[in-house]
């Protein structure tokens, strides 16, 4: 058998074993998987490409004649779909938006900042420069469909992209894009689908922020005694607790002025060699500041990203500091605190705070992260800010007995937990909303009301 015979029996097996695994219903394409009844098409066959003109960030005006979008607010302000739009300018740009136009940026300083897109659904606003404006046939072309494809397909335009130092991508280029095209009908009803999850998730943000306020006002008032929690504002006799004033300002009659190092013993770190190889990569947790800002807010923190070993320990200045210690960021980062879960070992940028029995270490942790422009206002250094361990012991504050900053500490623990529990729904519906990108987008999944089952 000669070599041309192999070859085409080769290539007649991988077609069979191609076809074996196209699902019933499914044909194979230059773009993947689809429905038999979609369609490959090539984005110019059915759209117009505009290029948007001038616009600077200096035209921007609030309460200006004419709604707008500036090229930059495509990364920053808008999503697949724009219903709202928020910039005003005075100056009458000669490119306007029709109802289901497609933005998407022409440059940016990396590739992946060009593969997004917007679909906008209101006429008549100025469209910046930097901005290709695709036009597509409403009939054939649902702009928001369009607008979520071009998340799942961003390798796809990447290989359109031009540049180097920075990067280009014009209606020439998405002139050459091919995509699967489901009928009209499923275009809107997979847009409207994935829109109302994008609700839900600018609803549960909405609702993120609010609660993050709410707590941010309750710890000025709660960790100031301006707003005193009932149990605690009143005498035995019923008469309401007095203010007084202190070298802090006014606080409550029954609160004190206390050196930080007269409520913690308060700690240092260190960093072993990095040079002996034996110190590192053991067991014990060694913190740094990345470790506290990767938290994103949440108080405890339970691991490291990096270890050392216990010859690392003994050979250093650093120290095992127990479960409950609350670490705080005292270089470059300034009053960043997290209290650890778990015994751990901080590098040389904390100040590191084991709470004696007049203070209650949750309550310090809320304490501490509300002083951190107190902090920065003693830091010094030209590298980088750096408050010292001196300047930590004698900074004071004002406390409640330890009833009450239980009390506190409790409240604001209860806001946390609510606000995680949000987060963490927010976090599960993008999850959600990803998953159903990839198989309503493809086609795997088929709604109902876009014509076709399951």
């Amino acid at each position: 058998m000669n070599k041309d015979a192999v070859a085409e029996m080769s290539q007649q097996y991988q077609v069979e074993t191609a076809q074996k695994l196209v699902p019933e219903g499914y044909k194979q394409t230059e773009v993947g998987v689809i429905p038999e009844d979609w369609e490959v098409v090539k984005l110019g066959d059915i759209a117009r490409f505009i290029k948007g003109s001038g616009l600077p960030k200096k035209d921007l005006v609030d309460g200006g004649e004419n709604l707008c979008i500036h090229y930059g607010q495509l990364f920053t302000t808008y999503g697949p779909k724009i219903e709202s739009v928020f910039s005003t300018t005075n100056v009458d740009g000669s490119i306007k938006s029709e109802h289901n136009d497609i933005l998407m940026p022409t440059s940016d300083v990396t590739p992946n900042g060009l593969a997004t897109a917007s679909c906008i659904l209101e006429s008549d606003v100025i469209l910046g420069g930097d901005i290709l404006v695709i036009r597509p046939n409403i009939k054939l072309l649902n702009g928001v469909y369009f607008a979520y494809l071009v998340t799942i397909m961003r390798e796809h335009i990447l290989q359109l992209v031009t540049g180097s130092t920075v990067y280009h991508l014009y209606g020439s280029d998405m002139e050459k894009f091919f995509f699967p095209k489901p009928p009209i009908k499923e275009q809107s009803t997979i847009a409207n689908a994935l829109s109302e999850v994008d609700t839900l998730l600018s609803e549960l943000e909405k609702l993120i922020a609010k609660k993050q306020a709410i707590k941010t006002a309750t710890m000025q008032q709660l960790l100031t005694g301006r707003t005193r929690l009932p149990q605690f504002a009143h005498h035995p006799d019923g008469s309401k607790k007095a203010y007084k004033q202190s070298e802090l300002g006014e606080i409550p009659e029954d609160w004190e002025i206390k050196l930080l190092s007269e409520l913690a013993n308060i700690r240092s770190g260190g960093t072993p060699s990095t040079t002996v190889a034996e110190y590192w990569d053991g067991s014990v947790e060694w913190c740094t500041p990345t470790d506290i800002t990767a938290l994103n807010g949440r108080k405890y923190l339970t691991s490291t990203s990096r270890k050392i070993s216990e010859l690392g320990v003994a050979k250093s200045a650093v120290e095992i500091l127990p479960p409950g210690t609350i670490v705080m960021t005292s270089r470059a980062t300034i009053g960043e605190c997290a209290i650890a879960k778990v015994p751990m070992t901080t590098n040389q940028g904390f100040k590191n705070f084991l709470c004696g029995s007049e203070a209650y270490n949750e309550f310090m942790y809320y304490l501490l992260g509300s002083l951190k422009d107190r902090f920065i206002g003693l830091c010094s250094g030209s590298t980088f800010l750096e408050i010292s361990s001196t300047q930590v012991r004698k900074f004071n504050v004002a406390v409640p007995a330890i009833k009450e900053q239980t009390a506190i500490a409790t409240i604001l623990a209860d806001m946390d937990a609510e606000i995680q529990a949000l987060e963490h729904r927010l976090n599960k519906t993008r999850q959600i909303k990803q998953g159903m990108m990839q198989e309503l987008l493809t086609g795997k999944t088929r709604l109902v009301n876009g014509g076709v089952n399951d």
